[in-house]
């Protein structure tokens, strides 16, 4: 198990800071996950904390010493999402994984908030009251537009950047035009989350959907995914964030990223068309491109161990420059 920093975070007066083991006041249990319920055995549960900050209470977890290291999940995961690379980083750094804003156990914000300056703007008071400061940044799929975001508001400087099968391009083509404005109509409707958390009840659903990423993952994996897509909240934030996306001012702007980026891609991705690292690779200047053959969107889950190795060779390096 990882070493657990209860103790490291230094919050600002004023900020209630709840620990491990206290519940998700005032949720309907019918709409939300309860951490008493959902999350009984959540991967790293003794790492995990609750944070009020830009006024929502996040679950966030924190093991580990040395420097930080941020790691943000992607649209519609969770901080389970990085259940077994946590304790391999915590080793050398302190990494800090919050669950992003109406994921997983993170209370649900206006929607209207579940665009990317949003989540970016919540993101850095959830570290301004962690006072924390990342030297190194890994956002997985949608987390990389984020900390790409983060990074060119300079609302944080790390060394390094890192995009696990990132989501920092616009789609292409008729897709491109069509698939926001479904989302907004889909998100307009009330029944539609408590619709897509219904379907979700039925573990065969989620299976399909994860197996439609490319990647292949443990049992105990696809559980984290069923438990918390049952939640209409949860299905709500998805939602809303597809509906609230634009990623046509990040790609503008990738060229003034100043952080070394380092771009890893499964060869297997279905989600996100591995020829996007390449674009973005060609946008920002002395970028690096790392293809992991065989692997999907969920590479991190399926060989964490290598993505370690890829995380730690690189600390080194950024450190040395």
């Amino acid at each position: 198990m990882p070493r657990c920093n209860r103790a490291r975070s230094r919050a600002r007066s004023g900020d209630r800071v709840a620990f491990n083991g206290c519940g998700v006041g005032g949720s309907d249990m019918s709409e939300r996950p309860v951490w008493e319920r959902e999350g009984r055995d959540w991967p790293n549960r003794a790492c995990s904390r609750f944070v009020k900050a830009a006024g929502i209470r996040w679950h966030v977890q924190q093991a580990g010493s040395g420097p930080v290291l941020l790691l943000v999940h992607g649209t519609g995961a969770a901080t389970h999402s990085w259940r077994a690379l946590l304790p391999l980083l915590a080793r050398d750094f302190t990494v800090v994984a919050p669950d992003l804003p109406g994921h997983g156990f993170t209370d649900m914000p206006v929607p209207s908030r579940l665009s990317l300056p949003g989540i970016a703007a919540a993101l850095d008071a959830l570290l301004h009251t962690l006072g924390v400061t990342p030297e190194l940044a890994v956002g997985h799929s949608a987390g990389a537009a984020i900390l790409a975001r983060m990074c060119l508001d300079g609302s944080i400087a790390p060394r390094a950047l890192v995009s696990l099968n990132g989501a920092m391009l616009p789609l292409r083509g008729l897709p491109g035009h069509l698939f926001a404005p479904i989302a907004r109509l889909v998100v307009s409707i009330p029944l539609t989350r408590r619709m897509f958390a219904w379907q979700a009840a039925d573990r065969r659903v989620v299976e399909r959907m994860l197996r439609s990423t490319g990647s292949t993952i443990e049992p105990a994996g696809v559980e984290q995914y069923v438990r918390i897509a049952r939640s209409p909240v949860h299905a709500g934030a998805a939602l809303a964030m597809m509906a609230n996306w634009d990623l046509r001012p990040l790609e503008h702007d990738l060229p003034r990223l100043r952080p070394h980026l380092l771009l890893i891609t499964g060869s297997n991705d279905r989600t996100i068309p591995p020829s996007d690292s390449a674009r973005v690779q060609a946008l920002v200047p002395g970028s690096e491109l790392v293809s992991l053959p065989g692997l999907g969107h969920l590479a991190h889950e399926e060989q964490p161990a290598r993505i370690a190795a890829l995380l730690h060779r690189l600390a080194g390096t950024s450190a040395a420059a």
